[in-house]
């Protein structure tokens, strides 16, 4: 199973993520595009490197707003995957 971060682990890896929120174990960013068809295409390059990396974000779009939400289900928080991901994630335009 995947290690857990502390909570100072936690606080420190968030403080280089832009927009990222840290909430009850769950690692958080809502992204707002131009419309319906931008955010789809957003969420469309998210597939490519969730699967690479083996962590799959919780997803939610609203037209053109798209939440995402990270957190290791099976270690019951957040590890160092989280982090890993949402980094990708913040490079995808």
């Amino acid at each position: 199973m995947t290690q857990l971060l502390t909570k100072t682990e936690i606080q420190e890896q968030a403080k280089v993520l832009s927009g990222w929120t840290v909430e009850e174990s769950k690692l958080y960013i809502t992204r707002t595009f131009k419309d319906f068809i931008q955010a789809i295409e957003f969420v469309n390059k998210l597939v490519e490197p969730a699967e690479s990396a083996g962590h799959h974000p919780d997803i939610e779009i609203s037209y053109n707003k798209v939440k995402i939400t990270l957190t290791t289900h099976d270690a019951g928080g957040l590890t160092q995957a989280d982090f890993d991901v949402a980094q990708t994630i913040s490079q995808i335009k």
